[in-house]
C-alpha cells in the first residue's frame, strides 16, 4: 500500500531496518560495482593507510540506507533526489562483521509541489555514518 501525502506530518517516522555486512558482502559488492580497492577486504592494506580494519564501501552504505524509503513509497520512481555526506566509516569486523540501522523520519513536506523530504539517521556502534541523508519523495 503506497503512503498518503496528505496523511504524512513532520517528525513521522515512516521507515526503521538494521543491515548486517559480513566480509562477504563486501567482496560481493566489490564485483558488483567494480571498486576492487583492497581496503574493502584486506585488514593489512586497510592498516597499511591508517585504517583500524576493512570498511565497507561508501556507496553500500548509502545504497541500503535509502531502501527502506524506497520500500515504504512503494514505487522507486518516487525518490526523485537523495543525498548523503559520508561522515565515519563503518568498519567490519572480520568474525562478527557490522549492524547497521537506519531510522527514516519526514523531516519536511512542501503541499505545493507534494513531495515529502524523508531524513534518515544511518549509525553503526550508536555513531553516525551518514550526516544530512536526505530523500525526497514525489506523490504528484
Amino acid at each position: 500500500m503506497n503512503p498518503d501525502f496528505a496523511s504524512l506530518s513532520v517528525g513521522d517516522v515512516v521507515a526503521t531496518a538494521s543491515f548486517s555486512l559480513t566480509r562477504d558482502s563486501l567482496v560481493r559488492y566489490a564485483g558488483a560495482s567494480g571498486d576492487f580497492n583492497p581496503i574493502h577486504y584486506r585488514d593489512d592494506v586497510a592498516v597499511s593507510v591508517g585504517l583500524s580494519g576493512v570498511l565497507a564501501h561508501g556507496m553500500l552504505t548509502m545504497g541500503f540506507a535509502v531502501q527502506p524509503v524506497v520500500d515504504w513509497a512503494g514505487d522507486p520512481a518516487r525518490v526523485v533526489d537523495y543525498q548523503v555526506r559520508f561522515t565515519r566509516p563503518v568498519f567490519v569486523d572480520p568474525l562478527t562483521g557490522a549492524e547497521v540501522t537506519v531510522a527514516a523520519k519526514v523531516g519536511a513536506l512542501d503541499a505545493d509541489a507534494r513531495i515529502a523530504r524523508i531524513d534518515l539517521t544511518v549509525t553503526f556502534n550508536d555513531q553516525t555514518v551518514l550526516g544530512k541523508a536526505q530523500a525526497r519523495v514525489s506523490f504528484a
